[in-house]
């Protein structure tokens, strides 16, 4: 009898013709998606009537079980995300948010035509690669620069571009792994140079560089280790000695710094010094890198400045077409590079800076009234609300181990609802990011935006609600 009734509700599942034919399905016509989710929901339904389970025969809910299928299968991945992290530079979370002014500059950029490539008082094609280049010139001092899609594209092009089939010299104490496993052993390796350790993981002084360079040497490499540090009976080389060693060799040396500053951070945050891409430059360096994305504020871009020879040298070889940015990343970093040529305004200009200079007093003032207005809501969850210190980093690569005074707002309760609720928050819309701590949900301030206020508050009463 089960199988006659199988074969019966078999019999009736709708053809795949006609499914399509719903009007919630119409979103996809013209595309083989739609037919092939119409043909994994019926394949679906055989499955259950094969197993006795209720059997789906109206074409309508067949579609729409179709169409929720292609909706989170296809639902984009790139959301926007709320952060109360407390990390300023998040890199899991797209690093430094861009001001508005660059955000404009993309919209412009986006909607039309541009000037990328074509020199408008020629009347000709123009070049990429100098569209941000004065700025760039303006603000550090260097000779030449150009612009990469990331830092380790920066550096794989210098070490292509200067070093390949010979010797890079870099001491082992700067053998770094940032973010995704990029090493540099394997950046020097993808660019055919061949890596000479000189030192000890602690120590390294200018004879164990000077020992090892010959006519084999292509060039000098010095790595800011801007996400750790080394402390305690220690000793490293400065500039100043690498680069006339380098001088007296003939050979360029090329200075990482990875997050890059243009600016005095301890000024601005009270935060320690982190090395200026000017000073850098100042110091004598064939070749300084940097990022755009973290402490300047930017987009995702890597920025190299230095001696005219040796950037012309990267600029012309091959390896630059592949690594070149987009004019959507040029017209975001011309934007950002415009601010630092009005620095009095940077903490009103750049998210990244705004929330570095953010006193706590000034986190406190837009914070109360949010706490204020969730408390009855989260009492009804057994959780409870309120202002509370917290710490907070700069993030991305830059500063480690130092924190930044903030505010954060804590919920404290039943591990369950504390679990419910980061899960709820997470995967909302807008999706909000906290953490836990301590059996504490935590919430920081410093990080989010002001303007997301009215948002962060709705996201809040909802997960509250659902908690």
């Amino acid at each position: 009898m089960a199988g006659k009734k199988d074969k019966s509700d078999l019999s009736r599942l709708p053809k795949v013709d006609i499914v399509l034919q719903e009007k919630v399905l119409d979103v996809w016509k013209g595309s083989t998606l739609a037919t092939a989710a119409v043909r994994e929901v019926l394949e679906m339904v055989r499955k259950d009537a094969a197993a006795h389970l209720p059997t789906m025969v109206d074409p309508a809910e067949v579609a729409s079980r179709a169409a929720n299928l292609l909706q989170d299968r296809f639902a984009p991945q790139l959301r926007r995300v709320i952060n109360g992290t407390g990390i300023i530079i998040h890199t899991n979370l797209g690093r430094s948010p861009l001001s508005e002014a660059a955000i404009q500059a993309v919209e412009q950029a986006a909607r039309s035509y541009s000037t990328l490539e074509y020199d408008l008082d020629k009347g000709r094609r123009g070049s990429r690669h100098f569209l941000v280049r004065e700025m760039l010139l303006a603000l550090t001092g260097a000779e030449d620069a150009l612009v990469a899609n990331n830092n380790a594209s920066a550096l794989l092009l210098a070490l292509t571009a200067l070093s390949k089939r010979k010797q890079v010299i870099v001491s082992r104490g700067e053998l770094v792994e940032i973010g995704g496993s990029f090493r540099i052993p394997d950046i020097c390796r993808l660019s055919g140079a061949k890596m000479v350790e000189v030192g000890t993981t602690n120590r390294t002084r200018i004879a164990d560089y000077r020992k090892e360079v010959s006519d084999k040497t292509g060039l000098l490499l010095r790595v800011h280790p801007s996400n750790f540090r080394v402390v305690g009976f220690t000793e490293g080389v400065t500039m100043p000695e690498l680069v006339k060693l380098g001088e007296e060799s003939g050979v360029p040396v090329v200075n990482d710094l990875g997050s890059g500053a243009l600016v005095d951070v301890s000024k601005l945050s009270g935060l320690p010094r982190e090395p200026l891409v000017s000073e850098a430059v100042a110091e004598g360096a064939s070749v300084v890198t940097f990022s755009g994305d973290k402490l300047l504020g930017g987009p995702q871009a890597g920025i190299a400045v230095g001696r005219k020879e040796v950037i012309e040298k990267m600029r012309r070889h091959p390896l630059m077409r592949v690594v070149r940015p987009d004019k959507l990343s040029f017209a975001a970093l011309d934007a950002t590079l415009r601010a630092y040529l009005r620095p009095a305004s940077l903490a009103d200009e750049l998210p990244v800076w705004t929330m570095l200079h953010a006193r706590p007093e000034t986190l406190d003032e837009w914070a109360r009234p949010l706490v204020s207005k969730l408390e009855k809501k989260a009492t009804k969850t057994g959780l409870t609300i309120g202002l509370g210190d917290s710490q907070a980093t700069s993030g991305g690569g830059s500063l480690p181990d130092e924190t930044l005074p903030s505010l954060a707002i804590r919920f404290e309760g039943p591990a369950r609802a504390l679990n419910s609720l980061q899960k709820r928050l997470r995967l909302g819309e807008p999706s909000v990011i906290g953490y836990l701590k301590d059996g504490t949900f935590f919430l920081d301030i410093r990080t989010m935006i002001i303007e997301d206020r009215d948002e962060i508050c709705d996201a809040l009463t909802r997960a509250l609600l659902k908690t």
